[in-house]
C-alpha cells in the first residue's frame, strides 16, 4: 500500500515537474514523425492483466522498424517513457518493476519467467540499470525475479537514482548490434 502511496507522489510530481519537456517533445514528435504523438501497445501486467502502455512515438512507421534520428535521441534518453507515468497514476504500473514486454511473449515463458507478473510492471526496474539492453533474455529474468524477492523501498530509491544517473550520463542506452533487444523466441528446450 505504501508503494502505491509512493508510485502515485512520485508519477504526480514527476509528471508536473516534467509537463514542459512533455509539451516540447509533443511539438517535435508531431512535426518531426507527424501523427499520432502517441504510440500505445498492449502490454501484461499484475497476474498478466493486459493494460494500454503509453509511450511518446519514435518510428515513422510502427510497422516497418524504422526510427528516424528524433526516435533514436527519445529512446535514447528515455524520454519517450514520460507519457508511461500515466500508467502509473491509474495503477497499471510502478514507477520500479519489471518492464512490461509484450503480450505475444507471453506462451513463451517458463513458469519461473512467469513470475515476472507477480506485481505490477515498472517504467524502470534492476534489469535496466543492471545492463539494459546489453545483457540476454535469461539475465534479465534472473534479474526480475532477484528484484520481486528482494525488493524494499530503499531498492527502489536506489533503482531510481541510477536511472536518473544513467540516463544523464547515457549508461548501457544499447547494445552494439541492436537498437532494442533481439525479440525473445522462448527458451530452449533441455
Amino acid at each position: 500500500m505504501f508503494k502505491r502511496l509512493l508510485d502515485l507522489l512520485l508519477a504526480i510530481s514527476a509528471s508536473i515537474v516534467l509537463m514542459p519537456i512533455f509539451l516540447m517533445i509533443m511539438i517535435m514528435v508531431l512535426l518531426k514523425l507527424g501523427r499520432p504523438i502517441f504510440f500505445y501497445q498492449y502490454r501484461p501486467g499484475l497476474n498478466k492483466k493486459e493494460f494500454k502502455l503509453i509511450k511518446f512515438r519514435t518510428m515513422i512507421d510502427d510497422n516497418s522498424g524504422r526510427i528516424p534520428p528524433l526516435g533514436k535521441w527519445l529512446r535514447s534518453t528515455s524520454l519517450d517513457e514520460i507519457p508511461s507515468l500515466w500508467n502509473v497514476i491509474k495503477g497499471d504500473m510502478s514507477m520500479v518493476g519489471p518492464r512490461p514486454l509484450l503480450v505475444e511473449y507471453l506462451p513463451l515463458y517458463s513458469e519461473y519467467q512467469n513470475r515476472r507478473h507477480e506485481i505490477r510492471p515498472g517504467i524502470t526496474g534492476w534489469a535496466q540499470v543492471n545492463g539494459r539492453n546489453m545483457i540476454s533474455w535469461e539475465e534479465k529474468f534472473e534479474m526480475d525475479i532477484w528484484y520481486i524477492e528482494n525488493r524494499t523501498l530503499k531498492l527502489d530509491f536506489n533503482i531510481l537514482f541510477l536511472t536518473i544517473k544513467k540516463v544523464f550520463f547515457r549508461e548501457d542506452i544499447n547494445s552494439a548490434i541492436n537498437e532494442t533487444m533481439p525479440r525473445f523466441k522462448g527458451n530452449k528446450p533441455e
